[in-house]
């Protein structure tokens, strides 16, 4: 039972209980007691080169003017930008960045209901008040050097911005967070919209979901953006009125010309 509540706990958590000067428990087993790898302790996100950042910005401007491209199209597309990059660096960068193409794909496979795929709950659904129907989801945020990720919450029925959030990496324990504040501050929604990333697939989330009585977890059909239209639509306008046109140096200025705006 201690075993399934330490690994309840994210492991970002738990890396902050090793400690590297303790002369009475070596670090192995910290590490072992914890439940978490020891060479994670030593690792250093890579820092993304000048080519790749000038790629993802263009990748980022390209599919906010198309989302359907494919590897092939984005090929072409930066080619004519004067970048040469490969399909495969290209599906890598997609990667990173947490874009997909949206095109309409045939049912040939189930997905399996217990990996916590919920199912669209949307579709026809009209809105009668405020706070009943939250849509989210986690954007790519170009700066001057490197990228951050933003986080967001739109309440359908008014469109009003119930929470943002900026961070250097797409963790669950973030989204979640960010969640938990915005119900303490504007109380609990009926349903909660995303799509399928691993964020909101991640057991962390659909716990804490879960644990919130009487708020549902809807979520895209795969592939399908336009389920999600209303956060994507604040995406779009966010970037092209604003951020394009006054790109951030850092970090700290980012957070500041989003909170402006």
């Amino acid at each position: 039972m201690a075993k399934k509540k330490v690994e309840m706990i994210p492991v970002k958590d738990r890396r902050q209980w090793i400690e590297l000067d303790d002369s009475e428990m070596s670090i192995s087993d910290q590490c072992r007691a914890a439940k978490v790898p020891r060479s994670s302790l030593y690792y250093k996100k890579a820092q993304v080169s000048e080519v790749d950042d000038a790629v993802m910005k263009a990748i980022d401007r390209i599919y906010y003017q198309d989302c359907t491209f494919g590897t092939r199209r984005y090929v072409a597309e930066l080619k004519d930008d004067g970048f040469q990059v490969g399909r495969e660096k290209v599906r890598s960068l997609l990667r990173k960045m947490g874009i997909c193409a949206v095109y309409r794909k045939p049912r040939t496979t189930v997905i399996d209901a217990e990996r916590y795929k919920y199912p669209y709950l949307l579709r026809n659904y009209q809105t009668s008040r405020p706070n009943e129907v939250w849509s989210i989801d986690i954007s790519y945020i170009p700066m001057n050097r490197g990228f951050m990720y933003l986080f967001a919450i739109i309440d359908v029925h008014s469109r009003y911005l119930v929470s943002w959030g900026l961070s250097n990496s797409m963790e669950a324990s973030w989204v979640v967070r960010l969640i938990k504040s915005a119900v303490k501050k504007h109380g609990k929604p009926t349903i909660i919209n995303s799509d399928q990333g691993s964020q909101f697939t991640s057991e962390e989330y659909v716990r804490t979901i879960q644990s919130m009585k009487d708020v549902q977890i809807s979520m895209d059909g795969k592939g399908r953006a336009i389920d999600n239209v209303w956060i994507e639509r604040f995406f779009r306008t966010i970037k092209h009125e604003h951020l394009y046109l006054n790109p951030s140096k850092d970090g700290v200025e980012l957070y500041k010309s989003v909170k402006k705006w």
